[in-house]
């Protein structure tokens, strides 16, 4: 097919970032939109020029070739597995699910009916992830030995207005923010084998100080705000990963791997953009900016950018990657790997034993520059 019709099955917050990105990218095509709130649905319709359709007629729509999951991460399976079974594509937002087994069941569904599915995080496929991998597979820094990848921060409650659904089973700061950093790690390492990690949490509850109804109330936690893990990786590497929303402030870099010849320091993977640092056995970090590659450009907040966000670069290497008859980059292969180092570092922190992950995972492929571009409109 010359271009993918697209559905959206949630039309919250993020929804904006995608609906809006979408015009950047050629083989994709915005044609309706679902919502277990149809007045948002109705919103988000009348914003991009799309039908606002209930989840049920979406699914059904000839002209859908591929539904994109916007929901909360305790929909992703039911609406993921819908949309499978309707003869449907889908790109999902992270995590695939929120246990290996039910992504497992989504990766085999998938499989079974020769449907892509594909989920994000896709900001390994951004400027700064392109850059590293090109530095790394290069042999900038040898043949990388450890590093250390850390998220750290206060967590939702001083802005999210009703932030509890983070702190329960399936949330959590490894299974909200861990997608980008392992994901970063597995495309510049390759897939990971083995895990050992401790988990706490800071407080029983959280207050939530953000403006709105629940202002100034309690909420209980009910998962572990805080883990460190040690991540074995097949190519040998050693990383130290921490997540963690009871931290007021820290100096730790997003990502440093170190290898046999030096050094690398990556932005944070939330975004697609930043400058490269390299240290040349031991020298003084250089930094390369990576604006000028694709998807490197500073282009959001909307208002007042700071920062490259092109979130729809999954989607638009999943279109590719149906014309060309390839596997998509942001897979639901390496999304559910993921989420089992993921869940291994949850189950290793409950237990106190290290956890071996078994199942196959590749590296994704190279996304080199020309073929990058090519996306664009």
């Amino acid at each position: 097919m010359s271009t993918l019709g697209i559905g959206v099955i949630g039309c919250g917050n993020i929804a904006m970032t995608y609906l809006r990105n979408a015009a950047l990218f050629g083989g994709v095509s915005l044609r309706a939109c679902a919502d277990v709130m149809p007045e948002m649905a109705a919103l988000r319709a009348q914003e991009y020029g799309i039908r606002a359709l209930s989840v049920e007629a979406l699914l059904a729509a000839e002209d859908i070739d591929l539904v994109l999951n916007l929901t909360i991460p305790s929909a992703h399976f039911d609406v993921t597995m819908a949309a499978l079974r309707a003869g449907k594509h889908v790109f999902t937002e992270k995590p695939l699910a929120t246990s290996a087994a039910a992504g497992r069941r989504l990766v085999e569904e998938a499989q079974k009916r020769n449907l892509a599915l594909g989920s994000a995080p896709d900001t390994f496929l951004g400027a700064a992830g392109r850059h590293a991998r090109h530095l790394i597979d290069g042999g900038a820094i040898g043949r990388v030995v450890t590093g250390t990848a850390f998220m750290m921060g206060r967590g939702m409650e001083h802005w999210h207005p009703n932030p509890a659904f983070y702190y329960q089973p399936g949330g959590g700061p490894v299974l909200d923010m861990g997608p980008y950093y392992l994901t970063m790690l597995v495309n510049l390492l390759g897939p990971a084998h083995r895990v050992m990690a401790m988990t706490t949490s800071g407080a029983a509850e959280r207050l939530i100080t953000a403006e709105g109804p629940l202002h100034n109330t309690r909420f209980p936690v009910g998962t572990p705000t805080t883990a460190l893990a040690l991540i074995a990786f097949a190519n040998g590497a050693t990383v130290t990963f921490g997540a963690s929303w009871d931290v007021y402030r820290h100096s730790n870099a997003s990502i440093e791997l170190h290898g046999t010849k030096g050094s690398l320091r990556l932005p944070d993977p939330d975004t697609f953009g930043g400058a490269v640092s390299l240290s040349d056995h031991g020298g003084p970090w250089q930094d390369q900016s990576s604006d000028d590659w694709a998807y490197g450009q500073i282009n959001w907040p909307f208002a007042a950018p700071d920062r490259a966000n092109y979130r729809m670069l999954g989607v638009a290497d999943l279109a590719a990657s149906l014309r060309a008859g390839r596997a998509p980059r942001a897979s639901g292969a390496l999304a559910l790997h993921v989420l089992e180092i993921m869940e291994a570092i949850l189950t290793s922190g409950e237990t106190g034993a290290p956890v071996a992950i078994t199942a196959d995972a590749r590296q994704p492929l190279v996304l080199a520059e020309d073929e990058a571009k090519s996306f664009l409109t």
